[in-house]
């Protein structure tokens, strides 16, 4: 299964790269993506795919788009 993957401020030099397709070895959750590429399950992160909120538990479907952000707050 290919899904794209982009990352968004801090979580880029975690994982270490910017937006990536990746083939992915099997069925996964948004949540288990975020371990997969490498974030930190402690740090609190907002999941979208394809443009829509996602729950950690939301299983992926191939040619998804997932954008995984840190959590910022402000004005």
């Amino acid at each position: 299964m290919k899904v794209t993957v982009k990352l968004i401020g801090p979580l880029i030099y975690e994982a270490g790269f910017s937006e990536k397709a990746l083939e992915l070895p099997g069925p996964m959750t948004a949540g288990e993506l975020s371990a997969y590429v490498k974030i930190d399950r402690k740090r609190p992160t907002i999941i979208t795919r394809n443009g829509k909120a996602a729950a950690p538990g939301d299983v992926l479907e191939d040619g998804d788009r997932v954008v995984i952000s840190h959590i910022y707050s402000g004005g």
